[in-house]
């Protein structure tokens, strides 16, 4: 038996003493602030709690080391003092996705309480074993700041107040969220909830043989294992290509290491882990296919039609004749790694019986695709589930694909009892879908004066074992293969395959990342050999009004490259070691796909108002814009009265959120939502008009996928960047500007923060991050290992907006969630060859070497 003080009450434990205080914290406690990031590896901070006054991961720490201590945890420091470190962290624009933050809330208690008016740099450093995904750092040290301020002053901390657009509005439930109230899918309790497990594939390409799963039924606590067997309906599912096995049967093939071949249910999630461990899986072991290189002429088929997923085939004007007749070319082979998306929250669903059907709480980014995807399997009609989103703790295109919602919603349809599935971290390494990896051949060149003629890219992505979007995502990489520049000519071809990897598919940039390293090396490499000045030879060459890109489409307006490229010049002019890169990124699907997003607002009681809409909140602040966006077509002046919520059971269709669409798309069905209640508040009050329902929607069907040059239209609209990367006099990365047209700015500190945190991811994918795999294994499941920064890995963030009112965006507006990590690792790229000489053609890249004496 331990004894201990919790939250300022004694109490005692009488369990195994090497339990987690994380896991009695929020599995017996019901004490839900710390958060599990890391799975018990201390390497998040997620859990942070305080003990005798120390800062302490709570997931890394055994009851038995809290014997005789004293544990505060949130929600045992004083209201008062949580309310002012909350309102400085949303009040800056600290708060994101939030699952970070009652950590760094910890932390800051903590570092306050010992130093009351730290530096900059202290606080800097007391952070530095935090990890944020979505935030880029900047704002949760100016919040620290404010909040030691405010302490010292004994004040509140001013938020900005009004409604509308152009107003940094804090964000919706921030406060609730940075202290840890906010709800995230693991934080769910239901009365008689159960728990699963996975088992999976051993082996990347094996055939199973049998299954035993015996042992494992007979354990302690076990409610049931399932099999594919199991499964009513549609056993395979996808987001485009139905390829991907909810579980693997006897006698088939396993395609990678994240396949299932059965889960386990039990009373607890300890019972249903240990469980999945008595299963006895016997495998014929097949040797796997992992060089992309080699997947077309290859005799293992992945896929019984074959290795090749899709194409993407451009050929506009001559381009060989004009690279032969060019002054100067550049090409080059270039090389991209496997990435992960390193959200902090790992996948997690929780789903309950409902009437003849079930409900299922999810953080997908595709409610209504995942609805149909979960009917499809349990052979249930859509209107028998329901999906309603949790707000998630980071996504980035990775929450997408399902992963534990069909073993939930099996589970809870079959037993009649709400069932939790949550992933592990090495088990979320192993399941999701990445970053493609690719190898990108490119050649380009240009004439006397520095104008661009042509442009040869042959690009292969490695899709891995399914689909996912993997053919899309090479698809865009193969539109966006010319970059910000227009060039007469093109001739590109950009293909996805299949190989016994790890599955790659949606991640910020879609393939444009990839397409962007490769193209602006050659550029700089062109402007070395012609003379030109890389600032000028961009700005000569920058797409405009009238421009042309690679697919053929002609830009006619809100194109602000050039004006981006403006920004930095006084700061490109003044560095002694910099490097540029510039990027363009559609907003929008498009190719063809209709885009569709339904709202309904519903006034209540009171002039209350609930807003349904199908788009999910991941941090990116999609609540909080469509609150502001109602206000500025209504005239509502009290933003505070609108509740934003995303059920499948609204009939408000939207998403899949990705493709930097969410403001653009809901932004114009609010607007159109919005016209009659105006009309109406014309005579009546919001009180007045409790009951009644207006409902709006967006359809953009005019888009295309091919089409002749000129003519074609492949997107709604895109967004445009410039990143200047600065090296100090040792090569040591120092800062990076980065200057976004993002149509019209609706919520500068939401526009400033998605843009230091794509930054910063760009900062990792240029120096750090890579997912080891050794012949379709993992090398390690180690959160510590994808090398995601830290705030002490980054360098100084400076964000400039601009504004180029987007006649397709709502009053103007356009999508930045994805081009904020797009130009950031090729600007490196591009500074560290200026700093000693050397190109670089692969990610992550090599540091400069400091000069030896």
């Amino acid at each position: 038996m331990i004894e201990l003080t919790l939250n300022g009450a004694k109490t005692r434990f009488d369990g195994d003493e090497s339990t987690s205080l994380l896991s009695w914290l929020r599995n017996d406690q019901n004490l839900t602030a710390a958060k599990d990031g890391c799975s018990g590896q201390a390497a998040c901070g997620a859990c942070l709690v305080e003990v005798d006054g120390k800062a302490k991961l709570a997931c890394a720490t055994p009851m038995k080391k809290v014997a005789g201590k004293q544990v505060v945890t949130l929600e045992g420091v004083p209201e008062s003092l949580l309310q002012t470190l909350g309102r400085a962290f949303v009040a800056k624009g600290a708060v994101q996705c939030g699952f970070c933050t009652p950590g760094f809330l910890t932390r800051t208690k903590i570092l306050l309480a010992e130093n009351p008016d730290p530096t900059r740099e202290e606080v800097t450093k007391a952070l530095r074993f935090h990890l944020c995904r979505c935030t880029g750092y900047v704002k949760i040290v100016d919040a620290v700041l404010e909040a030691a301020l405010a302490l010292r002053e004994g004040r509140d901390t001013p938020m900005e107040q009004g409604a509308g657009i152009s107003i940094s509005s804090p964000k919706f439930k921030a406060v609730d969220r940075a202290l840890g109230r906010k709800p995230f899918v693991d934080d769910l309790r239901f009365d008689g909830m159960l728990f699963g497990a996975l088992k999976f594939s051993e082996h990347p390409r094996a055939r199973v043989v049998h299954i035993e799963t015996s042992a494992a039924e007979q354990a302690e606590g076990v409610i049931k294992v399932l099999l594919a067997s199991d499964i009513p309906g549609q056993r395979n599912s996808g987001l485009i290509v139905e390829d991907w096995p909810l579980m693997m049967q006897e006698g088939e093939i396993t395609r990678y290491i994240g396949d299932v071949l059965a889960s386990v249910v039990a009373e607890t999630e300890a019972q249903a882990r240990a469980a999945v461990e008595l299963i006895e899986v016997e495998y014929e072991v097949l040797e796997p296919l992992v060089d992309m290189r080699k997947a077309l002429t290859s005799p293992i088929k992945v896929h019984e039609k074959g290795n090749l997923l899709g194409e993407k085939i451009i050929k506009r004007g001559e381009t060989k004749k004009l690279l032969q007749t060019s002054s100067h070319t550049a090409r080059g082979t270039f090389t991209t790694p496997t990435i992960d998306h390193g959200f902090l929250e790992t996948e997690c669903c929780v789903v309950i019986p409902k009437g003849d059907g079930i409900k299922v709480f999810t953080q997908s980014q595709g409610p209504y695709r995942e609805r149909d995807e979960i009917a499809h399997q349990l052979a249930l009609s859509e209107e028998q589930v329901e999906v309603e989103v949790i707000d998630c703790g980071g996504a980035f295109g990775g929450k997408e694909d399902m992963t534990v919602q069909g073993h939930a919603a099996l589970a809870c349809h079959l037993l009649d009892r709400p069932v939790k599935y949550k992933l592990s971290r090495p088990e979320s390494i192993r399941m999701h879908p990445k970053r493609h990896p690719t190898i990108l051949e490119y050649e380009i060149g240009c004439d006397d004066n520095g104008k661009l003629t042509g442009l040869y890219a042959r690009i292969l992505g490695d899709t891995g074992a399914y689909a996912s979007v993997g053919g899309p995502v090479m698809d865009r990489a193969g539109t966006h293969a010319s970059g910000g520049y227009h060039f007469p000519a093109v001739d590109i071809e950009a293909r996805s395959v299949y190989t016994n990897n790890i599955p790659c598919g949606a991640m910020r940039g879609f393939g444009v990342n990839q397409a962007c390293f490769a193209l602006e090396g050659l550029i700089d490499e062109l402007c070395e050999k012609g003379g030109f000045d890389p600032w000028q030879f961009r700005y000569d060459n920058a797409l405009d009004i009238g421009s042309m890109l690679a697919p053929g489409q002609v830009l006619t307006a809100s194109v602000g490259l050039k004006e981006t490229l403006l920004a930095v010049k006084d700061a490109y002019d003044k560095a002694q070691y910099k490097g540029l890169a510039c990027a363009v990124k559609n907003c929008g699907v498009g190719n063809g796909i209709p885009e569709l997003s339904r709202v309904k607002i519903e006034i209540h009681e009171g002039g209350k108002i609930i807003l349904h809409h199908g788009w999910t909140e991941m941090g990116q602040g999609v609540h909080t814009i469509a609150r502001q966006i109602l206000c500025e077509a209504t005239g509502i002046e009290d933003i505070d009265l609108i509740t934003p919520f995303v059920t499948t059971a609204s009939g408000a269709v939207g998403g899949p959120t990705t493709a930097s669409r969410g403001t653009l798309l809901l932004g114009r069905a609010i607007i159109e939502a919005a016209k009659a209640l105006k009309k109406d508040l014309q005579k009546h009050s919001l009180a007045e008009l409790a009951g009644r329902v207006y409902e709006g929607e967006y359809l953009c069907d005019y888009t295309q996928a091919e089409g002749e040059p000129g003519k074609i239209i492949s997107h709604i609209s895109y967004g445009y960047a410039t990143n200047l990367a600065i090296l100090d006099e040792a090569g040591n990365l120092e800062k990076i500007i980065a200057a976004h047209d993002a149509g019209k700015i609706l919520n500068p500190k939401l526009f400033e923060g998605q843009i230091e945190g794509g930054v910063a991811m760009g900062v990792g994918y240029a120096l750090s991050e890579k997912v080891e795999v050794n012949n379709g294994y993992l090398t390690s499941g180690k959160y510590r290992t994808l090398g995601l920064p830290k705030i002490n890995d980054l360098p100084e963030i400076e964000v400039f907006g601009v504004e180029s009112d987007d006649p397709e965006g709502p009053f103007g507006a356009k999508g930045v969630g994805e081009i904020g990590s797009i130009p950031t690792a090729p600007a490196i790229a591009n500074a560290f060859c200026h700093f000693d000489g050397k190109r670089r053609y692969s990610l992550p890249l090599e540091r400069p070497k400091p000069e030896e004496d």
